[in-house]
């Protein structure tokens, strides 16, 4: 049993580290499954057989890659104890992750279109979104936020920095539209922030 399990889990592991390297490559239209597979070295039956189809697969490979951009984020946010810093650091973060060459075509191109924006919105939610609202909410039960609603400012933000996101992934000069990027959000934040003096 423990190494039929073991067989079961490493097939499912190749297919989707194949898959990733297929659909980042190539992109989601440009991908065959004949190909995934036969670098996989499996059969076509053991894909339906795990994931149903190459959207199937698809999903749970965007899914592993939002996962691995929250651990990302979690990692530069532990860089600091300081609220507003660990929000800024999460922020940035996010957009580095999301724009490196392995996640974005994935992430914020493939996603939306492949999946639809509901789900995609949902994968964001349940990974990233999660830990932004977690950290908002921290920050106003601290008093280090104006009154706002905390499902309001997620989405906001959340919504905000996937589209700076997709901006940064298209510009041809990424160094500098990444500066921008990070100065804009320094300003953002800036508006949320509620002074001690003012408490």
């Amino acid at each position: 049993m423990k190494r039929n399990k073991a067989d079961t889990d490493e097939t499912i592991r190749q297919l989707i580290e194949v898959g990733r390297a297929h659909f980042t490559e190539h992109g989601y239209a440009d991908t065959s499954l004949e190909s995934i597979v036969q670098d996989a070295q499996l059969t076509r039956g053991a894909l339906y057989h795990h994931f149903g189809n190459k959207k199937g697969l698809f999903r749970v490979v965007l899914e592993s890659v939002q996962q691995e951009v929250a651990e990302f984020l979690e990692q530069a946010a532990s860089r600091s104890e300081d609220m507003w810093e660990q929000l800024h650091f999460g922020c940035r973060a996010f957009v580095i992750a999301a724009v490196e060459p392995r996640r974005k075509q994935i992430m914020l191109i493939d996603g939306p279109s492949v999946l639809g924006w509901e789900e995609w919105r949902m994968l964001d939610e349940k990974h990233s979104m999660r830990l932004l609202r977690e950290q908002l909410q921290l920050m106003k039960e601290q008093g280090c936020l104006h009154p706002v609603s905390i499902d309001a400012i997620t989405h906001f933000l959340s919504g905000a920095l996937n589209e700076i996101s997709l901006w940064n992934a298209q510009q041809s000069d990424s160094k500098q539209s990444l500066e921008e990027t990070m100065n804009v959000i320094s300003l953002f934040l800036e508006g949320f922030k509620r002074r001690s003096s003012n408490m």
